[in-house]
This record gives structure tokens, sequence and C-alpha cells, in this order.
């Protein structure tokens, strides 16, 4: 099964007398849709912009991997844990809140943030938070908490990108133009997809997407946690 989701779509959020826009791709704070609660092990993914000196403050989290994608400008972080760090266009963030943790979340630079944070639910709840950043991240990103892992792919216009056979993948267009294949092979033809859309695989099989333009895409793949869960 494939579920298109448009960026026009997603659930307005955040609050933009404050410098914050936020577009909620699932159920959030008040936006309840009982058929839009989760997909796979993600519970969230929110597009986020951030105005020069805008910012998240203190909150606390438990519970969840929260993984963060900086797109455009600097984030700087700080958490209950000891980390203060300044997240950069390339780096990947990830806090897993686990039993609590609180952090705050600005944008301290002169220009705006634009970042995607998704967060995931792990395997087991509960143990010591954990912080990490990657610098220039290139590799798969794994995430054994939960089962998942996540590609990012910057394919240039007319190259293609392979979309896992997983339980659940989930495709987000960060930048360009990307067509998912509608499974028949050789013909071409598929779903567009643009910037902030996004695609949701249920045992979809071996799919692929190719740029339309220049892109950069996130793909997380999981597994159905019952069978994780043995």
């Amino acid at each position: 099964m494939i579920r298109i989701q448009r960026a026009g779509e997603r659930y307005p959020g955040g609050d933009p007398a404050a410098g914050i826009e936020t577009r909620h791709a699932l159920s959030f704070g008040p936006h309840y849709d009982p058929d839009n609660l989760r997909f796979g092990a993600l519970l969230a993914c929110n597009e986020e912009r951030l105005a020069p000196g805008a910012g998240f403050d203190e909150h606390p989290h438990s519970h969840t991997e929260i993984v963060t994608w900086v797109v455009e400008g600097e984030l700087t972080h700080h958490d209950t844990a000891g980390h203060t760090t300044v997240v950069r266009p390339g780096d990947l963030q990830r806090l897993s809140s686990a039993g609590g943790v609180r952090h705050v979340e600005r944008n301290d630079a002169d220009v705006p943030l634009v970042f995607v944070q998704m967060w995931i639910a792990p395997l087991s709840p509960g143990g010591e938070p954990s912080y990490e950043v990657v610098r220039g991240l290139g590799e798969p990103y794994a995430l054994p908490e939960a089962d998942a892992r996540l590609r990012v792919h910057r394919p240039a216009a007319g190259g293609s990108v392979a979309v896992p056979a997983a339980d659940f993948a989930y495709v987000h267009v960060v930048r360009g133009t990307v067509r998912l294949d509608d499974g028949t092979p050789g013909t071409g033809s598929g779903e567009e997809l643009a910037a902030g859309d996004a695609a949701r695989l249920t045992d979809a099989g071996d799919r692929t997407l190719v740029a339309t333009a220049d892109a950069e895409v996130l793909i997380w793949e999981m597994r159905d946690r019952r069978k994780a869960l043995g």
C-alpha cells in the first residue's frame, strides 16, 4: 500500500507571531486524526522554520528517539544531560530521551533556520538519555533502539534511488522533485513528489525514486515491531 501526503496537507502549527512555523505530517497537539497517529515506528515528522532569534524554550521528552536533520541555517541545542551543540546542514542530531530529558532548540544565528524533526518510538521504554551529532552524514544511520534506519539521498536530475522493500518505508522530499514509480517495470509512470511531500509505503516491494530535478530525500526504513519483538 502507498499513501501520498502533499505538503499542503500537513497540519499547520508552531507560533508564527514568535517566528516559529511548523508543518506536521502526523497527528500532533490539537490536530488529532485517529487514522493518522503514526506510521510504523514514526510518531512525528515536523518541518520547522525558525526566524533569527526564535526557538523552543526548555521542554521535556521521554521514551522517544528524536532525530533532527538541518536543511538551512544553524540549530543550537541545549539539554539537561549537559550537551550544548550547534547543528548545521548535512549534520544529523539524535537525542534519545529515554526515561526523561529536557532540552532547548533555538536559532541563534542571523539567518532563517529550517530543519526536519522526526520522533521515533523505541522498542523498549526507559533507560538513560543519550545524545550524538553525526557531522556530514554519508552512510545510512542505524537506529537499533527502534529497529529503524534513515537514509539520506541527494540524486541529481535523472538519477535514481532505490526505496527499500521494508515493512514500512517513509519517503520525505526535502528539496527538488522526484517521481515514485508505480511498480510497473518499463512504464516510467508514477507519483510526482515535490518539496514537503511524503510517501508512506507498507509492504510495497521494491520501488524506485527518479529525480526530475536535483533533489534531497530522507527515507526511513522500519521493521514491523511485532516481528522485531518476536
